[in-house]
């Protein structure tokens, strides 16, 4: 097991885990978030080269549209 903290929050699974599976995990549409890691906004070209591994941590920003 490994512990990432996610958004603020820790979290564990079961092994290290490829950024991308994880954003597709997520189930929403990848153009309308962004992600830091380790305090480094990464560009959306950087998400297949990182895998998430002990002590990582993930934020994840959706865009939400209003007025």
């Amino acid at each position: 097991m490994i512990r990432l903290t996610i958004n603020g929050e820790e979290q564990e699974f079961p092994d290290a885990i490829p950024l991308i599976e994880y954003v597709s995990s997520l189930g929403v549409n990848p153009k309308m978030i962004a992600i830091a890691y380790n305090g480094e906004v990464l560009r959306r070209d950087e998400w297949e080269e990182i895998t998430l591994s002990e002590g990582d941590a993930v934020e994840v920003v959706r865009a939400v549209g209003g007025g």
